[in-house]
């Protein structure tokens, strides 16, 4: 499948910043299931985009640029190959052995209900097992809801409404698999939607445990399903923070308001006639 990507992120100030510095977790890597074809980062300021690689190995962009600014636009153009590997992640860079991601982190602990609900889904000997029964239950017993979360919900904040967006699923997931000694990490991304729903107002968010013999494997409880070629892979780590799309800071710039436009939508591929 051929997924074409759009994603603007505009900052507006009431007054102009003196400065702005971002790092931009925007640009995918190429692995089995997922080949870059085309992919672009534009910024509307006069700054110059420095590449990098993080402790995970994901690919950040560092700029900064200096004020009077009243608006800044970051804006990705992208065009990727995907297929099915049935959520199985092979061919990634590795940092870290698996290990690392038993550390808990405080958007990602678990609180005595979270390890109530994973304990009651453990299946002993079964680690593929125990993660397919977290995955449907938390889809089935939390509902996707924008309105009563933020960036910094904590799992067991979101556990408690039992609602939130797909962040949410994805740190309550995390620390429910945390609690039962099974590795796992949040990943940020897009997803295509089944429905035909190609405008969107955000990045999509699931999770990846490590499963013996299989490797790590993905877990989108926002919709229930294990990573198909509809996702589309950017970024991971311990939670949100590390694989966060745009972090940064400014000097000024009071009354920030903030518009996120992300459209993912099938591409047709281009038949040569000779």
């Amino acid at each position: 499948m051929r997924i074409r990507i759009a994603h603007e992120t505009v900052y507006s100030y009431a007054v102009p910043a003196h400065a702005v510095i971002q790092t931009l977790r925007l640009t995918p890597r190429n692995f089995e299931g997922q080949h870059i074809l085309n992919w672009r980062i534009d910024v509307d300021q006069d700054a110059r985009l420095d590449a990098h690689e993080d402790a995970f190995g994901n690919i950040t962009h560092t700029f900064s640029c200096i004020g009077p600014i009243q608006t800044l636009t970051v804006r990705v153009d992208g065009l990727v190959e995907t297929s099915d590997t049935a959520g199985v992640v092979r061919g990634a860079v590795e940092r870290f052995p698996p290990g690392l991601y038993l550390r808990e982190t405080a958007l990602s602990a678990a609180d005595p209900a979270i390890r109530a609900y994973a304990e009651a889904r453990e299946r002993p000997g079964d680690r593929l097992s125990t993660l397919h029964a977290l995955l449907d239950d938390l889809a089935r017993d939390m509902v996707f809801d924008k309105d009563p979360t933020q960036a910094s919900t904590t799992a067991a904040e979101a556990f408690a409404l039992k609602r939130g967006v797909c962040q949410d699923f994805a740190h309550v997931f995390i620390a429910a698999a945390r609690h039962l000694g099974i590795p796992a990490r949040y990943v940020g991304g897009y997803f295509l939607h089944a429905d035909g729903t190609v405008d969107q107002e955000a990045g999509h968010a699931w999770a990846e445990a490590h499963v013996p013999d299989l490797g790590w494997v993905g877990f989108d409880a926002a919709n229930g399903l294990c990573p198909t070629e509809q996702h589309i892979r950017i970024a991971c780590g311990l939670d949100y923070l590390n694989a966060a799309p745009i972090r940064g800071s400014r000097h000024g710039g009071e009354g920030e308001f903030l518009t996120v436009k992300v459209m993912v939508d099938q591409a047709l591929r281009q038949v040569q006639v000779q």
